[in-house]
């Protein structure tokens, strides 16, 4: 779900702005596609074909990898970054391709698969503007004896459409219609992400992971953006707390702790607009308060952890991303312990995140209660599988429709809504847009990244699909595989309370709207219901954290409280556990 943790957005397409979402499981035809969509016009035409070519010269070896042609209707970017798993997506459609030479060409005709329109046969004939993109995967013979294919993220968070690396072309301006031949060289190679310069206030590292990198059997990096406090480099002889900050993968410094932009105030409409919606203040706002001194001293640090499947791990060890839950804290804390003048003990260690961090954050805490003092989980990721978001994935039959024995047809699933209610895209197309931009798991987006994390190896050494891709159909093999295995975490919880729950009591706090745009607060609700009920005899003990709700009609990305006022929540738990002399 996009990146923010104490100061994320949301998930999915809000947080790759302005490029999109990502990921697919089993390669699904053009003909399952079109019965995925509610297509277009009755007068539909398309481009008979588009053919990429991938120069002479270009590169040193053969390209596996996914090819793609993105059509707009306007040049206010670049077609690609007008494309991804969101309702407002220019059309864009894709084929893998294997081993790829330079100078030769790959064909996308009139059958190709699409998103929203569902095959280029589909598109209504006229004048748009036309790209084509080569994404290169990289080659993984992992430790588990698997080898696969997959993109190796750049630094850049798994963005399909923007990854480094990437062969596009330029942008034409055509007419396309039943006739149309069109042919693109992809003349142009998309430039590494620039590494960003520290400051007396933000500094940035990467690790090479060991125990990651035996994994894949390639070097795996971990990073983190660090957040130093006022005075760090006068005082010396002085430790400080530290306050993970965890979610979508990101450059930024923890908290939208900025100085750009800082001239211009926000207004007052904004500001209304802006409470109308969380108390997160501005990072600009945030920015002030640090660098004053008037917010509790700690380290901040945002951690970075993308794999070959999504942007961010879910900080969990994984039968198909690998240990990074280990990696995590026994290599990368270490690390910043090393590196920092940390208090390098649990109560000092505080956790919080937004979306993706916020289920982060909260499986950190339960998985590895003896490393961290206490979570701040905001607007979760599905903490109960008995809402995956809106459907259950240990009961239902599918995960598009909802069949009963009503006498009207099957419901369509909602995907997401707006706080009102209003459905923006079904389950069904959205997953249909992870299936375009890649097949067997690989798009980077919100679905495939949850199986990746959870799901076991499949027989090809790809995730196994939690459901199939064109049908729907669920897999309860491997929703109960998920659920032995701890990512269900009130479920994991309630198995195993007599023995973590000792160690989690005031640590656990969550909050989230009551018109969460993922209906995220479903599962929250049975999350809350089991802990308050650790407070009855023979069940404690009473976990004694605290869950807060936002309404009416706050959605995802809810705060109850400013990022300053969090830090105090926290400062006051490091006191309250903090050894006595």
């Amino acid at each position: 779900m996009r990146p923010l943790c104490s100061a994320l957005l949301s998930r999915r397409a809000f947080r790759r702005l302005p490029a999109a979402l990502p990921t697919v499981r089993s390669a699904v035809r053009a003909s399952t596609l079109a019965s995925m969509l509610v297509l277009a016009p009755s007068s539909r035409a398309a481009a008979q074909s588009v053919t990429l070519t991938l120069p002479a010269g270009s590169s040193a070896a053969p390209v596996t990898g996914r090819a793609f042609v993105f059509v707009a209707r306007t040049d206010r970017a670049e077609p690609r970054l007008q494309a991804g798993a969101r309702r407002t997506s220019e059309p864009f459609f894709g084929v893998d391709v294997e081993q790829l030479a330079p100078g030769r060409s790959v064909r996308l005709g009139a059958d190709i698969p699409g998103f929203p329109v569902a095959s280029m046969g589909q598109l209504p004939p006229g004048e748009y503007y036309v790209q084509g993109l080569l994404l290169p995967y990289t080659r993984f013979a992992r430790a588990d004896g698997h080898t696969i294919w997959a993109h190796m993220d750049q630094w850049e968070g798994q963005r399909f459409n923007d990854a480094p690396g990437s062969y596009v072309s330029a942008v034409r301006k055509v007419r396309l219609d039943a006739s149309s031949q069109l042919e693109l060289p992809l003349e142009r190679t998309l430039p590494p992400v620039p590494r960003l310069a520290d400051t007396e206030w933000v500094q940035r590292f990467r690790i090479t992971s060991k125990r990651v990198s035996a994994f894949w059997n390639h070097d795996m990096p971990l990073g983190a953006v660090v957040l130093l406090p006022k005075g760090y480099a006068e005082n010396t002889g002085k430790r400080y707390p530290v306050v993970y900050t965890v979610g979508h993968f990101s450059e930024r410094a923890p908290f939208g702790f900025t100085f750009d932009g800082c001239d211009r105030p926000e207004t007052p409409t904004a500001r209304a607009a802006r409470l109308a919606r969380s108390a997160r203040e501005p990072g600009c706002e945030f920015q002030q308060a640090w660098t004053s001194g008037r917010v509790p001293e700690f380290i901040a640090v945002f951690i970075q952890h993308p794999t070959p499947f999504y942007d961010d791990s879910y900080v969990l060890n994984s039968a198909n991303n690998g240990p990074y839950g280990d990696a995590i804290t026994q290599e990368l804390i270490p690390e910043i312990d090393r590196r920092y003048r940390t208090i390098p003990s649990a109560y000092a260690r505080m956790l919080t995140g937004g979306s993706t961090g916020g289920w982060d954050v909260l499986a950190l805490q339960i998985h590895y209660p003896g490393v961290f003092g206490g979570a701040w989980s905001l607007y979760p990721d599905q903490v109960d599988f008995r809402h995956y978001q809106l459907g259950n994935v240990y009961a239902d039959a599918n995960a598009y429709v909802l069949r009963d024995n009503a006498w009207l047809p099957p419901r369509e699933i909602p995907a997401n809504r707006s706080p009102e209610g209003l459905t923006e895209l079904t389950m069904r197309e959205e997953n249909a847009a992870e299936a375009v931009i890649a097949s067997k798991g690989r798009s980077g987006g919100q679905w495939d990244g949850w199986q990746a994390a959870w799901a076991p190896v499949g027989p090809d050494g790809y995730p196994q699909p939690l459901w199939d891709k064109g049908t729907g159909v669920i897999d309860h093999r491997v929703a109960e595989s998920m659920r032995a295995r701890g990512y269900d975490l009130r479920d994991y919880l309630e198995r195993h309370w007599s023995t973590v729950g000792p160690q989690l009591v005031g640590k656990l706090h969550v909050a989230v709207g009551d018109m969460d745009n993922y209906f995220l607060n479903l599962a929250v609700y049975k999350l809350e219901a089991f802990l308050e009920s650790t407070k009855e005899p023979g069940k404690g003990p009473y976990y004694a954290g605290r869950f807060d709700y936002g309404r009416p009609l706050k959605p995802h990305g809810w705060q109850p409280w400013s990022n300053q006022e969090l830090l105090r929540l926290m400062a006051e738990q490091v006191q309250r556990h903090a050894p006595r002399p």
